[in-house]
């Protein structure tokens, strides 16, 4: 008998050279511009330019260091994804920014202090040659934060355009943008009127309404130039009617929101496997402590909301507790984050999980993740702007606005209306090596295999 492929033959799927030649080679430059220079952004900086003077390799990177299988497992092709896929090349990536210090990146790596002194040292000029310009700024959003290098406007529609120009300007020395917000989290906000439409929200901010906050501005700026923008913090920022409108009208791609760095990205490894194997969860206690700015802004109970509501929501989408009412109906589910000086940007987050088996009986497991936080970001961010750019390289994704197969890197991915979105870290990756696999023109893979034994 015949059995299906074990790569799951996609009926639809063109050759990989037809494929390629629907998305724009990555001719030239890539300008990356960060909202916000501190923390996470100069791991970044200094982390790619580290790894373009071979002092270093890119450890965390999917696009640099990941493979992806294609065909069958006997077909022995496994490429690195960047010899796969046609990714900007880090020597082609150019810096630049906005910041509410005036500090250089040298001087705001120094502040950082997540890199040690020799390792900056080295790279030293580079960093010190990266000024942030003025950024858009209002204590009301992140109160813990007092920014002296601000721009100044007469209503929030001023500075949007303050930011246009901010983006043609750096448009003019590069041959493409993205932008990444690597700034603090703001208060928790809620959708509303100001957020339905284009229309609205431009009136909104000529309005100056309140319910637009300095995030949503930058995304707005990017959006209207054409620009891929991803946002690293919980903020209610592109999760809105009018930014995916906006994204879907001028072809640049939006994914998700809040990295997904330590104590998420091990509840997305350790939920998936309690489910796999039909474990109960009875309650799941989350604390954290960290001591660098971002603590700082979660210090502030509004700020930390937002950063909550992020971090709750994973485990009901990954349990499913209405399908397994038994197992997950009533687990207590408690999430803390503790401002503590001394950590720095060395985070520790414990949890306490409480989980029962065969025949109810209980058990218990304990995690204690000492982690790096910006050392985890900064490859995620990296990667985000590369596949972003490659999104809006593709014909097939560019006008699709959000970018779900990019929710492997989220705490909060986004989806189109009415779906649910996958937290599982695992399906998520397969979906991102999927939609790489069906833009290229290459089969996707199922791992079903029966083929092997027929």
């Amino acid at each position: 008998m015949s059995m299906p492929k074990d790569s799951g033959k996609n009926a639809a799927a063109e050759s990989p050279a037809v494929a390629e030649s629907k998305i724009q080679p990555a001719k030239g430059k890539l300008g990356v511009m960060t909202v916000g220079m501190g923390s996470v952004a100069t791991t970044l900086i200094a982390g790619v330019e580290a790894v373009r003077k071979g002092l270093a390799k890119p450890i965390g990177s999917l696009t640099q260091m990941g493979t992806i299988r294609l065909g069958k497992r006997t077909d022995a092709r496994t490429p690195l994804i960047k010899d796969f896929v046609p990714l900007a090349d880090l020597h082609d990536v150019v810096f630049t920014g906005w910041e509410i210090f005036p500090e250089n990146m040298y001087e705001a790596a120094e502040h950082a202090a997540v890199l040690d002194r020799d390792h900056l040292k080295s790279i030293k000029p580079f960093l010190e040659a990266i000024k942030p310009m003025p950024a858009v700024f209002d204590q009301h959003y992140v109160k813990r934060l007092n920014g002296t290098h601000v721009k100044q406007g007469k209503s929030k529609c001023d500075l949007a355009q303050q930011l246009r120009s901010d983006i043609q300007a750096f448009k003019s020395q590069v041959d493409r943008v993205v932008v990444l917000w690597a700034g603090s989290t703001e208060i928790f906000l809620e959708p509303s009127a100001v957020h339905q439409s284009i229309e609205a929200f431009e009136k909104g901010l000529v309005d100056n309404d309140p319910n637009i906050a300095p995030s949503q501005i930058y995304a707005y700026a990017a959006l209207k130039e054409g620009v891929p923008f991803a946002n690293g913090a919980p903020n209610l920022t592109v999760d809105l009617p009018c930014m995916q409108e906006l994204s879907k009208l001028t072809g640049a791609p939006i994914c998700g929101k809040d990295f997904k760095t330590g104590q998420t990205f091990m509840k997305t490894v350790l939920a998936p496997a309690f489910k796999a194997r039909m474990l109960g969860v009875a309650g799941w206690y989350s604390t954290n402590i960290l001591g660098n700015r971002d603590g700082e802004v979660l210090d502030d109970p509004e700020s930390f909301k937002t950063k909550e509501e992020s971090k709750l929501g994973v485990l009901d989408f990954i349990l499913q507790p209405e399908l397994y009412p038994d197992l997950y109906k009533d687990i207590y589910h408690k999430v803390r984050i503790n401002y503590y000086p001394p950590r720095g940007d060395n985070k520790e987050g414990w949890d306490n999980i409480d989980i029962f088996g065969w025949l109810g009986y209980p058990m218990q497991i304990k995690v204690d993740f000492l982690c790096r936080d910006s050392i985890l970001a900064a490859p995620i961010a990296l990667d985000l702007v590369l596949f972003l750019d490659l999104a809006q390289r593709s014909s097939e994704l560019k006008h699709l606005g959000i970018q779900e197969w990019l929710s492997f890197y989220f705490k909060s991915p986004m989806t189109a209306e009415g779906l649910y979105p996958e937290h599982d870290l695992f399906i998520q990756s397969m979906k991102l090596k999927n939609t790489l696999r069906h833009i290229m023109g290459e089969d996707l893979i199922t791992h079903l295999g029966l083929e092997y034994y027929d």
